[in-house]
């Protein structure tokens, strides 16, 4: 089978190439780039020297010959080669996370819908928890995921069982999010402080105040865990770390009524015996919740997540903690953003799509140090 990758030199695109490139089902890749049209890759990436050294043509000539397409260009103008696609079309941005809702894509991204028709064949592509409804899209012929951002991604998995399992308080309290990116993030083009100078030896936060764009994607991904009309409200603080990959989430969760038991008071004492025994319960349930998922690893308890025991690999790491008092449930997650945060997911879901072994191409074991 031939994968075609538009975008193909920037920082998603590229791992796309290197990941499809070891991939069992994949005889062939095609590839596009505006930025280097008529080089080949390893003139860009001399990383692939010896391995890969294919031409950089053009967006239309991937979509033409490919079996399967990743789109990894900006937000606004992957539509247009969704719409001329006959394979299923596997897009990076942000134009098919939120389904049909166009208003709040057109509020948050400025741009309307060009192909509104075209949201109606697409799903958000949050593998864990629409993998049913991927296959389902898949066997009806047009299929177009909405890969989810790096930060919705970590934000989601590490609640998905909160809600799942009815953890979550349904009294309007927010969930909290803080969470840690590497640089990569900002893309091969990065904003003044994505620089080194600028980042170096440093952690801060930036769009403080739900004036990020992943805000309104993690409320959605909520949203649909819970039930519209019981989602809390979401308050997310994305930071920059002085690294180059991964995703640390930090999120908390109040805790419904039949979990949060007997306070403790208001004095601040170490964790009770009856904290303890919460948060190994609520750890259970999290481990049975995920059993069966190849890519998310729930921690022994104890163990807290890290991203770099995640990094270069397809892995969400999750922890599961209780605050003092028994009333928060804190989850960790951990994931490389390059990979379950963007080109990982988007070859595990080419792998449901095309009913192959959901691990294929993605068994890496994470970098060690």
């Amino acid at each position: 089978m031939r994968a075609g990758v538009i975008g193909a030199t920037g920082y998603a695109g590229a791992e796309l190439v290197r990941l499809l490139a070891s991939h069992p089902d994949i005889d062939d890749l095609v590839l596009s780039s505006v930025s280097f049209e008529g080089e080949k890759i390893d003139d860009v990436y001399p990383g692939f020297l010896g391995r890969i050294s294919l031409p950089l043509g053009k967006a239309a000539d991937v979509v033409a010959a490919a079996d399967v397409v990743f789109s990894a260009l900006p937000h606004g103008i992957c539509e247009q080669y969704a719409k001329g696609c006959k394979v299923p079309f596997i897009d990076l941005s942000a134009d098919f996370r939120f389904d049909d809702d166009e208003a709040t894509f057109n509020a948050w991204y400025g741009k309307p819908y060009q192909h509104p028709e075209l949201h109606g064949h697409s799903v958000y592509g949050l593998s864990e928890m629409n993998r049913e409804r991927i296959r389902k899209l898949a066997g009806s012929g047009k299929a177009i995921i909405g890969n989810p951002g790096c930060y919705p991604t970590g934000a989601a998995l590490g609640a998905f069982p909160a809600f799942a399992k009815g953890l979550v308080a349904t009294n309007n309290s927010p969930i909290i999010i803080d969470a840690a990116s590497g640089t990569s993030g900002g893309g091969r083009e990065p904003a003044r402080s994505f620089h080194f100078p600028e980042c170096a030896d440093s952690v801060s936060p930036y769009k403080v105040g739900g004036a990020h764009r992943h805000t309104p994607e993690i409320a959605r991904s909520f949203g649909v865990m819970a039930a519209p009309e019981a989602a809390p409200p979401v308050i997310f603080t994305p930071h920059l770390a002085p690294m180059n990959r991964g995703i640390l989430s930090t999120i908390y969760i109040p805790l419904s009524d039949a979990w949060t038991g007997k306070p403790d008071g208001k004095a601040i004492r170490p964790p009770s015996k009856e904290t303890l025994e919460k948060t190994a319960a609520i750890h259970a349930l999290y481990a049975e919740f995920y059993r069966d998922e190849p890519f998310v690893r729930v921690l022994p308890l104890g163990v807290v997540s890290a991203t770099n025991r995640v990094r270069n690999s397809n892995y969400c790491d999750v922890s599961v903690h209780l605050d003092h008092s028994g009333s928060t449930l804190i989850v960790v997650s951990a994931i490389d953003n390059m990979v379950k945060g963007a080109a990982g997911q988007a070859v595990q879901n080419m792998n449901i799509i095309f009913g192959f072994d959901e691990r294929a191409g993605l068994g890496m074991i994470p970098l060690l140090f």
